[in-house]
């Protein structure tokens, strides 16, 4: 057997280790999250290291105490989740309604200071989010949007727009030129160029700029604590969570449980747009 035989069983062995290892320590975490919400809590207090738990043991109620209304003895986690899709959702369009066209801008058009541009963006993401936390809530308090998930909207619009130009950015410099110049010759102006050729060829890196800003979105805490902290009916699902773990009366099955409804929909989210995120909508669209 040849030398580069063996090193490429060798490599193609440890390939598979590292692997096998990365999918441990990224899937066991949320493994033992989901274990320990559906494992009753008196089997937990009795045996809180045994990583299964039998199918006669298995209970749900977790999930029933979790998704329940307050009214009804619950944790009110469905109201929570339905605040947050809103909130995240809402802040998607609109950065991406505001992002597309200042990317497009300074990607292909001219102008003083354009190179400065997306560096001065990027600085702007860079500012921390307590620097501005005070101040945002004095001036949204004055305006009537404190405790409001209108304001809290667009608070995050304001901390999205400026990294989502910036990758956006990036994807438009990639998409030849000629094309736009052949839309030009058939009679499009800039807007029908950047409507019916651009963005489509853009597809996959609207998909994850979105993606992106919808899990900042969703799982933001600090700026929903200091805007909804004293409207309990308009609290996102990461700040019921948080109120959940500090609660001293209040099982640790549940709480995994709050953790798993407040994880699923990102992860469910990130599987259905995988194939949009691969797919080479750009492969032969500049051809001669």
């Amino acid at each position: 057997m040849s030398r580069a035989q063996v090193e490429k069983r060798i490599f193609g062995v440890l390939q598979w280790v590292v692997i096998a290892f990365l999918a441990v320590i990224t899937l066991f975490p949320f493994y033992y999250m989901l274990l320990l919400s559906v494992k009753p809590i008196d089997q937990l207090l009795l045996d809180p290291g045994r990583l299964w738990v039998g199918f006669s043991e298995l209970t749900f109620s977790t999930y029933q105490n979790v998704l329940q209304s307050v009214d009804d003895g619950g944790q009110g986690f469905l109201g929570m989740l339905g605040n947050s899709a809103l909130v995240a959702l809402a802040t998607v369009a609109m950065t991406l309604l505001a992002s597309v066209p200042g990317a497009y801008a300074v990607s292909r058009l001219r102008f003083f200071g354009g190179r400065q541009v997306s560096a001065v963006f990027l600085a702007v993401y860079l500012f921390p989010a307590t620097l501005l936390a005070i101040p945002l809530f004095v001036m949204f308090a004055r305006i009537g949007l404190q405790g409001s998930l209108v304001g809290l909207a667009v608070v995050y619009i304001a901390q999205t727009v400026p990294v989502s130009i910036y990758m956006l950015k990036n994807y438009f410099i990639t998409i030849p030129r000629s094309i736009e110049e052949a839309a030009a010759l058939d009679g499009c102006s800039r807007l029908q160029t950047l409507r019916r050729v651009v963005l489509p060829l853009a597809a996959p890196s609207l998909m994850a700029t979105g993606l992106y800003v919808f899990m900042i979105a969703w799982n933001e805490f600090l700026f929903a604590l200091l805007f909804l902290a004293a409207e309990p009916g308009k609290w996102t699902v990461s700040l019921g969570l948080q109120q959940l773990a500090n609660g001293i009366e209040v099982p640790k099955t549940i709480l995994m449980a709050g953790s798993v409804v407040l994880t699923i929909p990102v992860v469910l989210l990130f599987y259905a747009a995988e194939r949009l995120l691969t797919e080479g909508l750009t492969s032969g669209a500049d051809k001669s």
